[in-house]
């Protein structure tokens, strides 16, 4: 998002952790009705583009989301979007993208007040790991074709009981709600709010044989250190990598053995 999207979706954001920083609010209730209304923003095109029209006030956008949602979510999810319409949107669809975005964020949330969000980020990687490397898996969830109730059938036969239900949850509405995106992407975007929920990095870690807890606490702080964030450690094992690590944070790729990154990492904080 750009300009005027950005600030937008910055004020909701702040909103939405002030709204569910109090813990009489149902985070969990109140992600599946912003579900809702991206589902029905996504659907109703002439719709998002009147609650984003910049020659209409602000307040009569937001008179109009209060009126349409009334009865229809609770009271918190229609003041978060009405309070979101009155500001300016670069696009319509930015709106629903970040209506989206609250809506997964206030499932973390519930993960998180629920003492489970670690292990939802660790679910979310490791299923699209599997996604990453099971072909028929891939397109029967991505069958165009096939039914939302098949592919939703499918996903709680895989992750029922084997996930925490806010994994769940956050896969099926995906896997349901695609919006024009790959599996992969939306699996990428879930597992960095996941991370970006205490404001930490995610770093996909690579070695030959299982790092022992030592080196991952080691690895862990001398990344935190680097980047001067938090940093949460997606593992893999790869014989390939013959002895040695790769980390990936982002878009950077490091490279080398466990000993010589740590050290080249104290070198560089110590000078």
């Amino acid at each position: 998002m750009n300009g005027a999207s950005r600030e937008a979706l910055a004020a909701a954001r702040e909103r939405l952790d002030a709204l569910t920083d109090n813990t009489s609010v149902d985070a969990a209730k109140l992600a599946g009705e912003l579900a809702a209304v991206t589902a029905l923003l996504d659907r109703e095109v002439s719709l998002r583009r009147v609650l984003t029209d910049p020659a209409q006030s602000g307040e009569a956008k937001a008179l109009l989301a209060a009126r349409l949602l009334s009865g229809q979510v609770g009271g918190e999810a229609a003041d978060l979007v009405s309070g979101m319409v009155r500001n300016r949107w670069s696009r319509s669809r930015d709106l629903v993208d970040a209506i989206e975005e609250l809506a997964d964020t206030a499932d973390l949330t519930a993960a998180q007040q629920a003492g489970v969000l670690d292990d939802v980020e660790d679910e979310v990687f490791r299923f699209g790991r599997i996604v990453a490397s099971d072909t028929g898996l891939r397109s029967a969830l991505t069958d165009r074709s096939a039914s939302v109730s098949a592919k939703s059938a499918l996903l709680r036969s895989l992750l029922g009981g084997k996930a925490q239900a806010v994994t769940e949850r956050l896969v099926v509405r995906l896997v349901a709600q695609p919006r024009g995106r790959s599996l992969e992407a939306g699996l990428e975007s879930l597992s960095k709010l996941a991370a970006a929920r205490r404001d930490r990095m995610v770093a996909v870690v690579t070695t030959a044989v299982p790092l022992t807890d030592q080196q991952k606490q080691r690895l862990g702080a001398a990344l935190a250190k680097l980047y001067g964030r938090q940093m949460h450690l997606n593992l893999e094992v790869d014989p390939e990598v013959l002895g040695g690590i790769q980390v990936q944070i982002g878009d950077e790729v490091i490279n080398g053995t466990i000993a010589d990154r740590l050290e080249e990492a104290s070198r560089r904080m110590a000078g």
